[in-house]
């Protein structure tokens, strides 16, 4: 298998996996102390802020990668 596509595969692993623990974490820490409605939307924006982190550690691989392969 090509050696991009294997780091690609790792990097998608870590990233869903990390996506559910912090998910997770945030059930642990509100569940059964707010309404479902409330813990959903917590659960909703640690993910979307989750995303975003991830997103960014994407886009700065992929700008110190071409700075390498100039």
């Amino acid at each position: 298998m090509n050696k991009l596509i294997q780091e690609i595969i790792i990097y998608l692993v870590v990233a869903l996996s990390s996506l559910f623990i912090m998910s997770y974490a945030v059930h642990m820490l509100v569940g059964g102390l707010v309404s479902k409605e409330t813990e959903h939307l917590l659960i909703a924006v640690t993910c979307l802020i989750g995303v975003m982190a991830i997103g960014f550690m994407v886009w700065d691989v992929t700008q110190r990668r071409k700075g390498i392969n100039k």
